[in-house]
């Protein structure tokens, strides 16, 4: 192995949003450090990578992905790092090595840990895993008005930072559905908004309509009771911008229902995007049912003991020791959040949800499910709505209308067939089969044992 060469190539470099209890370069330090408790320290999102000789240490939260690839050139292995797939195999095709590449040869930072690599060489050890997020669980009131004031003045709190960094010329876009989350992120960008001093009516918010829609209906009237009608715009598209396949490209994965929460996210970006083309800050509440755990567990093969007894498994997954692990995708919401992440980014806006910070999982982390719920899976499906009304009612003085829980995708109107998971990986596969098909043939591309200056 060559030595003396820098064999990181950073496509996209550290990035922060809301992040509070330090700056990006401090961010950068402590991960080149190994310092799990530094990181810990802070709170909102970063992604980074450092590098300490021959060891890279990558980290990240659930807000902003980050995945590598090992590339073999100059005789050692070259990490290379990025947000998408596609663009490390960009980077491989401009240095002749796409012949090297496939997509599942790619990993995903797991959030929540630093992710230390060593390159020596081939074969290249396998990585090492420091959690730097430790909240405390089950150690909070029973009592859910408390726990909801804890859980909403913790997001109050995020919202509240997060827009004070936003410049008060700018507009920002909430993606409302009428729902618990969505309403809750409304009414606090509002109420943050007037302590901050800026225009309430340039927090807007957004729902999709394509047709008969149950989330149009319920916006609406959750909008005119609380009086902000005129803060709410309906985004009316036709069903046939609903393309499953583009959102697999945009993604980058294949995990049924976050594709199609893609695929309707893309049509409400557009839909706004169409109208106000300048408009780049968008709020969403992603992130509250898995903080608390509001999903149907009929739709899964988890069991009731399963969620509670694996706390962060609706954020995380299963978990980077478990056999369920996989090496491409870390779980749970780590993985799916690019279903907000890469439309918003695909289409020029920059996405934040305060339910998916480390303060807020924290907050909800610290409830009692197992004795709030008393074994009764009936009453973990109506959790959410006491927790969250009874929070905003304490921090904001509201009292939040509470509708339905219903997926994004099933919200916005025109009864689509669902897919499965073997179509959705078909279709992933045959992107890529395509793609690779252009990469340089035998007589153009490079040889990982060519050195440059000995050409």
């Amino acid at each position: 192995m060559i030595e003396g060469i820098d064999r990181t190539v950073d496509l996209v470099g550290a990035r922060t949003s809301g992040l509070t209890g330090a700056a990006d370069r401090d961010v950068v330090a402590a991960i080149r450090r190994c310092d799990a408790a530094a990181l810990g320290a802070t709170d909102g999102h970063f992604a980074a990578i450092a590098r300490d000789g021959r060891t890279v240490r990558l980290a990240r939260t659930i807000g902003i992905p980050l995945r590598y690839f090992v590339a073999k050139m100059y005789h050692g292995p070259f990490l290379v790092v990025s947000d998408r797939i596609d663009r490390i195999f960009d980077w491989c095709q401009s240095q002749r090595i796409g012949w090297q590449f496939d997509p599942v040869y790619t990993r995903m930072v797991p959030a929540h840990y630093v992710v230390e690599l060593d390159q020596v060489g081939c074969p290249d050890p396998s990585p090492r895993y420091q959690r730097f997020f430790e909240p405390r669980i089950a150690q909070g009131s029973a009592d859910l008005e408390e726990a909801g004031d804890v859980y909403i003045r913790s997001a109050y709190a995020v919202v509240r930072d997060w827009l004070s960094r936003v410049p008060s010329v700018e507009r920002v876009a909430i993606a409302f559905s009428g729902g618990i989350d969505s309403t809750a992120t409304l009414l606090m960008a509002r109420q943050a908004s007037r302590e901050l001093g800026r225009d309430v009516d340039s927090i807007r918010a957004f729902t999709l309509d394509m047709g008969g829609g149950g989330d149009a209906a319920q916006a609406e009237a959750a909008v005119r009771a609380l009086g902000m009608a005129e803060a709410w715009e309906r985004i009316d598209v036709s069903p046939a911008e609903y393309d499953l396949e583009e959102a697999i490209r945009v993604v980058e994965d294949y995990h049924p229902l976050d594709v199609e929460c893609a695929a309707a996210g893309l049509c409400l970006l557009r839909g706004i995007r169409r109208r106000h083309q300048n408009l780049t800050y968008l709020l969403d509440g992603d992130g509250g049912d898995e903080n608390l755990k509001s999903y149907p567990l009929e739709d899964s093969d988890l069991t009731l003991s399963s969620v509670l007894r694996n706390p962060l498994l609706y954020q995380e997954g299963w978990g980077v020791d478990a056999i369920k692990h996989s090496p491409v995708y870390s779980g749970g919401l780590s993985r799916g959040y690019v279903r907000t992440y890469a439309p918003a980014s695909a289409l020029g806006f920059t996405a934040f949800s305060p339910f998916s910070v480390r303060s807020v999982i924290a907050a909800a982390a610290a409830i009692p499910f197992e004795q709030v719920l008393g074994g009764r899976i009936e009453r973990l499906y109506t959790l959410k709505q006491d927790v969250v009304r009874a929070g905003i009612r304490s921090v904001l003085g509201i009292e939040m209308p509470v509708n339905p829980k219903r997926r994004f995708q099933d919200g916005v109107g025109t009864a689509r067939p669902r897919v499965t998971k073997t179509w959705c990986r078909n279709v992933f596969n045959r992107i890529w089969e395509e793609r690779l098909r252009d990469t340089p043939d035998a007589l153009e591309r490079r040889s990982g044992n060519e050195v440059p200056a000995l050409r």
